[in-house]
């Protein structure tokens, strides 16, 4: 498969503190990449500097083939899925409203509009009775499968996710995780999603990357990843998960 989205030796400063330095990446379309690793290990940078609302010190982004740089910043951020933990949603707007906020920015045909929520929903698993409730009238999990079907409401081929599910408790946890990666392979499109959980991330992702301080400490598929851990660190993680299960 091609790459959809690349890192080149990209690095990134913050106040004189490098952050990430000398970064290379290449991402699989239509792959499901897990970004896992200590805190301050530099994940949330890489996934914002996809969607460019982090731009690197040094070096390339390339997003389906274009550099971020060349392109137009705001048309970029609205044809890329984006959706973060907590309640992100507007709380004036009814859940329809919130589901088809791009679209209308988009100037979308309402017919179109109309079909595509109707579509999210059902990815989800959403009934047609919240479109008219609004934020405060859902649970956090009903909220978070909005904020998802939100970020999906442009069909975007990329999706990032950055902790989605953390704030949600275990059983709520668990059926979201299951309809996002039945999700994934109805869509087929590519998901670029943060956990702290090595748990979530073997059970979601077709590929995982491993950071610490900055650096790549091993980016292969889950099957590698288990099987083969590249250093002490990964092993750690994998040991960590062996233990909380027994």
């Amino acid at each position: 498969m091609s790459a959809i989205v690349k890192f080149e030796h990209v690095s990134k400063d913050y106040q004189k503190k490098t952050i990430i330095e000398d970064f290379d990446l290449e991402i699989e379309e239509g792959s499901f990449l897990v970004i896992i690793g200590s805190s301050g290990s530099g994940k949330t940078t890489i996934m914002k500097m996809i969607n460019g609302l982090v731009l690197p010190s040094k070096g390339n982004v390339y997003v389906q083939g274009k550099d971020v740089l060349s392109q137009d910043l705001i048309a970029l951020r609205r044809s890329i899925g984006y959706a973060i933990q907590g309640n992100v949603l507007f709380p004036h707007l009814t859940i329809k409203e919130n589901i088809a906020y791009v679209l209308n920015l988009l100037k979308k045909d309402q017919k179109e509009i109309d079909e595509v929520v109707l579509k999210s929903l059902r990815l989800l698993n959403l009934p047609e009775d919240v479109l008219h409730r609004y934020p405060s009238q859902l649970s956090g999990g009903q909220n978070q499968r909005v904020n998802i079907a939100r970020a999906l409401s442009n069909q975007p081929r990329i999706l990032l996710m950055d902790e989605p599910f953390g704030a949600l408790d275990a059983i709520v946890k668990y059926q979201l995780q299951r309809d996002l990666k039945k999700m994934h392979q109805e869509l087929k499109n590519t998901i670029v999603f943060i956990t702290h959980d090595i748990h979530e991330a073997l059970k979601l992702a077709t590929h995982i990357l491993v950071m610490d301080q900055g650096k790549i400490q091993q980016y292969a598929t889950v099957k590698e990843i288990v099987e083969k851990p590249a250093n002490a660190f990964v092993a750690q993680l994998l040991n960590m998960a062996c233990k909380e299960i027994v």
